[in-house]
């Protein structure tokens, strides 16, 4: 919530499209921890009477789970994808890199997600029906046989699992390759020109490097905290994870996978301060008067 509020503001001295991109993937974060970790492990597990039993809350509940995760993904592969234009395609960059384009990748990104999680809400049937009110979730008998829940377990997997990694590696990859060259030439013409005291004094090697440094390491973050559970995905396949009790090493390999995806949802602040001075400074800000940005945010 501070991330968001923070960026929201507009003064870390990114431009407004980067700024979109990263308020979106800190909201996308945020409904991680609220959906997957608050409601569904902590308020859920906890509190086996909470109104969360009943069927439609249920249903809810497990759509905006699955949203928030595609959503979480989405938002740092289109970021990438952003940086990648800026970086490497100068012809394209003046066109793509901007606020209105954020916007409408944003848009586009959200509702399809939100289509392709729609079907989970009605995979789930009540386990039972008390005064005529319906309580708890069960896999409908379907959801096993069915092509049509087939087809849409295989889109979840590839969007979740199988095509994000190899995406943001690719991009990344390109990025790279792409500044080294860039950087190699213009190192080359300063030092020909004024020696390596000019090379140091030079602002857009500098502006690269941070560049860089926020992206490499918010996908890098990314890859490695996902990586786990999209290999045990891909090794066993989730029609055969269904079956695994709590008892089972794979099933506490599949928990600890969950974890640590869910705890990429809350590196990226970290990230932001240790790589942005003037978030640092806004978040001084905002701890020593917090209420004065609140208003703002707002107004």
């Amino acid at each position: 919530m501070m991330t968001v509020l923070i960026l929201s503001q507009g003064k870390c001295g990114l431009s407004e499209g980067v700024t979109r991109y990263m308020t979106a993937m800190a909201t996308g974060d945020l409904m991680i921890l609220v959906f997957n970790v608050i409601v569904s492990q902590i308020i859920g597990n906890n509190f086996p009477g909470s109104l969360l039993k009943y069927t439609p809350a249920c249903r809810l509940i497990v759509f905006l789970q699955g949203l928030s995760i595609q959503l979480s993904i989405w938002f740092t592969i289109a970021f990438t994808f952003d940086r990648f234009v800026a970086i490497c395609c100068n012809k394209l960059k003046a066109r793509y890199c901007t606020e209105r384009t954020a916007n409408v990748v944003i848009s586009i990104v959200s509702a399809l997600n939100i289509m392709v999680n729609i079907p989970l809400s009605f995979r789930y049937e009540p386990t039972h029906v008390l005064n005529n009110v319906q309580w708890g979730c069960r896999t409908v008998t379907s959801y096993l046989t069915s092509p049509a829940w087939a087809a849409h377990r295989w889109l979840n997997n590839i969007s979740n699992m199988f095509l994000p990694i190899p995406l943001l590696l690719l991009l990344n990859s390109l990025t790279a390759h792409h500044i080294l060259v860039a950087s190699r030439a213009r190192r080359t013409l300063k030092s020909s020109r004024g020696g390596p005291g000019e090379m140091g004094r030079d602002p857009e090697l500098k502006t690269r490097r941070t560049s860089i440094i926020l992206l490499f390491t918010i996908s890098g973050c990314f890859m490695v905290l996902s990586a786990p559970i999209t290999v045990i995905h891909i090794c066993v396949g989730v029609t055969q994870l269904m079956a695994f009790q709590g008892s089972s090493s794979l099933y506490v390999a599949i928990r600890v996978a969950f974890l640590l995806m869910c705890t990429s949802s809350c590196t990226n602040t970290c990230i932001y301060a240790l790589t942005q001075r003037r978030f640092r400074e806004e978040m001084k800000k905002l701890l020593k008067s917090p209420s004065s940005l609140l208003c703002k945010a707002h107004y």
